[in-house]
């Protein structure tokens, strides 16, 4: 199946961030304290490592994910080192001039290379350059489906044609039928193939949590697809019922995931804008506690420049106006519509 890969033609920030919100007087201390994209107990020694320029923490990782088939949490460990490795390049050069075939290092380098082409005007031109490593990491290692998620990417920014785009995906579900950062790379190609046709983006998200485990990331699909729709600001209107159904099925998947936990974050991030977007306060109240001190940056970059003041002043809101309603300035649409549509662009919009 890498022979597909010859047909090729939303960065995160690792360095963990603390603030403190002003307190009023008599609020307890407790849960004051807030961290922006914070490691699980996994990455976080790797990351440590990588600042002192050592790799073979980060390599071990890898090598333990692939190994035990732990595609999720390679998927996001292998974001955070690259995204780690675009501002501190060091330690990764080191590690992909010491053993050049470690599937780990080719996906790594593979990630940074298309983070780093993301953000240009030309990048599907610069995207190009980007497939041979993509068919290497592939090849490195034939169970993962990782590459292949960096390939559904690669293809939307360059923009692919639909059925090249389906041949990858095909491939890509053969390796991990409920793989979540391949679902969302083609959640995020039908919402720039076809803008503002969100029908599309429902239905997919819809059938693919239809068929997943009741505890597959791939629940919180429909309402990424949500998330799209409220932020897009175009397209046919989606029936609020749908809308709400698919915060739903985030809700319970949220109920089976640790609470205040980092790996769990980014889908809770998420999902706590969605309820604030439906005013659904109470449950939106419930997802702010299980996320406890760990915000993400997406999805509140896209509306500040400062996520984490951003997300900060969003639980500041929720925890002292009772049943009030969001302020427009917290809960704006953003500028741009969903996916990315042309023009300049975040590494983390891909």
């Amino acid at each position: 199946m890498v022979g597909t890969m010859a047909l090729l033609p939303s960065f995160i920030r690792t360095t963990r961030m603390t603030k403190r919100p002003a307190r009023p007087a008599g609020r307890p201390p407790a849960g004051d304290e807030a961290v922006l994209d914070a490691p699980d107990d996994r990455l976080s020694p790797a990351l440590v490592a990588a600042g002192r320029g050592e790799w073979a923490t980060a390599a071990g990782l890898l090598a333990a994910t692939g190994a035990a088939a732990e595609w999720e949490p390679r998927d996001r460990y292998v974001r955070r080192l690259a995204a780690f490795a675009r501002s501190r390049p060091e330690w990764y050069e080191e590690w992909r001039a010491t053993t050049p075939d470690d599937p780990g290092a080719l996906l790594v380098g593979t990630q940074l290379a298309v983070d780093r082409a993301w953000p240009s005007p030309a990048r599907a031109e610069l995207l190009r350059e980007v497939s041979p490593l993509i068919t290497a990491a592939a090849r490195a290692d034939d169970r993962d489906p990782v590459p292949w998620r960096l390939a559904l990417d690669h293809a939307r920014g360059s923009r692919a044609g639909h059925r090249y785009f389906e041949e990858l995906w095909e491939a890509a579900v053969r390796r991990s039928p409920h793989h979540y950062g391949c679902h969302v790379a083609a959640l995020r190609y039908l919402a720039s193939s076809w803008h503002g046709s969100h029908r599309e983006c429902f239905d997919f998200a819809d059938r693919a949590a239809q068929d997943a485990p009741a505890d597959s990331l791939v629940q919180a699909l429909p309402a990424r697809a949500a998330f799209g729709y409220l932020t897009d600001g175009c397209g046919p209107a989606v029936p609020r019922a749908r809308l709400d159904a698919a915060a739903d099925r985030a809700i319970a998947l949220s109920g089976r995931l640790p609470a205040a936990d980092p790996a769990s974050a980014e889908v809770r991030n998420k999902l706590l804008y969605v309820l604030l977007r439906l005013d659904r306060w109470e449950d939106a109240r419930i997802q702010l506690r299980l996320i406890g001190p760990y915000a993400t940056s997406f999805p509140w970059d896209r509306f500040s420049d400062d996520p984490l003041g951003h997300f900060l002043r969003l639980r500041e809101h929720l925890e002292t106006a009772g049943r009030g309603p969001v302020p427009a300035g917290l809960l704006p649409v953003p500028p741009e519509p969903f996916g990315g549509h042309g023009g300049h662009a975040r590494a983390a919009d891909h």
